[in-house]
């Protein structure tokens, strides 16, 4: 079940490879001519930004570091969302659209457990997110070689992984969402309203006392308060992401186990 799955998502995960490793060749090729004008993107020039506009790019630190570069334009907002969005398109493959397009109910009355059925699907989700994590970094590391970034590998290695488990949480929100109500549209509205709303509350609501607290129900407050890129691998928060999202599959697994399934 797990190759068949996997043979189902290939094509998506194939073209999300790509778009990201497009979306980095081009970021990562603009750096030189970035780190060579400090007047326009130093520290002081940036500061001169609108707050709310500082707080959405993560602070928009000096992006004539490569560091500071990666930290604003790449890892701080859009990578992290492109593998959210990947993560809940394939997860929604996995479940609820079958399930409305009504090949599921065929598979249900098959020798298998659903709940052996679910994992399987997750396992091939997560694998393949997975490759899309590992040929992304290896271009990511290519190009940070080739633009003298003067990044560590390691720190490289840390930010990635903090994206895939971004990505793995999205993918099962979405997972879980799809058991339990065995819709497609429902189950990315969810997910995609946790992704936007987490983000804001960590940048833009960060110094709003009302909604600051809910930094803790934030799968980005766990990936970035870390400073993967800065400070190494956050173990600690990274564990709380990999124990959410095996929550969220517990979750789906109940679900999906005592519901009808049906078009």
């Amino acid at each position: 079940m797990i190759a068949k799955s996997l043979r189902d998502f290939r094509r998506s995960l194939i073209w999300w490879a790509i778009g990201i490793s497009a979306f980095m060749t081009m970021y990562l090729g603009i750096y030189p001519s970035i780190r060579e004008n400090p007047d326009l993107y130093g520290a002081q020039a940036l500061a001169k930004f609108p707050g709310a506009l500082r707080d959405l790019m993560g602070g928009l630190q000096d992006m004539t570091s490569g560091a500071g570069y990666l930290q604003s334009v790449v890892y701080q907002l859009f990578v992290p969302m492109l593998f959210a969005v990947c993560a809940m398109l394939v997860a929604n493959r996995a479940l609820a659209q079958p399930e409305e397009a009504g090949t599921l109910e065929l598979v249900v009355t098959l020798p298998v457990a659903r709940r052996r059925l679910l994992l399987e699907r997750f396992a091939a989700f997560a694998l393949g997110l997975l490759a899309v994590a590992v040929v992304t970094l290896l271009v990511t590391w290519a190009l940070a070689e080739g633009v003298a970034l003067g990044v560590g590998a390691d720190r490289l290695i840390a930010a990635h992984i903090g994206v895939y488990l971004v990505g793995l949480f999205f993918g099962s929100l979405t997972l879980a969402a799809g058991a339990a109500s065995g819709r497609r549209a429902p189950s990315l509205a969810l997910a995609g309203v946790w992704a936007v709303l987490g983000y804001m509350v960590v940048t833009v609501g960060q110094n709003v006392e009302a909604v600051a607290w809910l930094k803790w129900l934030s799968p980005f407050h766990y990936y970035a308060a870390g400073r993967p890129l800065y400070q190494g691998l956050p173990v600690g928060d990274y564990l709380v992401l990999a124990g959410a999202s095996a929550v969220l599959v517990l979750t789906a697994v109940l679900a999906f186990d005592r519901r009808d399934v049906g078009v």
